[in-house]
């Protein structure tokens, strides 16, 4: 039995620019994905951070 390599996970800190970043995607509506490219965070990470500070991500509000 082979073993899968598992991809190492690189957790970073919410700096209070990438909140902002996010706050302004959150208005112009940007797709998900694209902010989660953008900022080379998941789209999870992304969802999560938005739902924390009460802000709505995505289109689907």
């Amino acid at each position: 039995m082979v073993k899968k390599a598992t991809k190492k996970r690189v957790r970073r800190e919410w700096t209070k620019a990438d909140i902002k970043e996010l706050k302004v995607h959150s208005k112009a509506r940007t797709p998900v994905v694209k902010i989660a490219k953008m900022t080379k965070r998941s789209v999870g990470a992304l969802r999560q951070k938005a739902l924390n500070l009460g802000i709505g991500l995505g289109h689907q509000r």
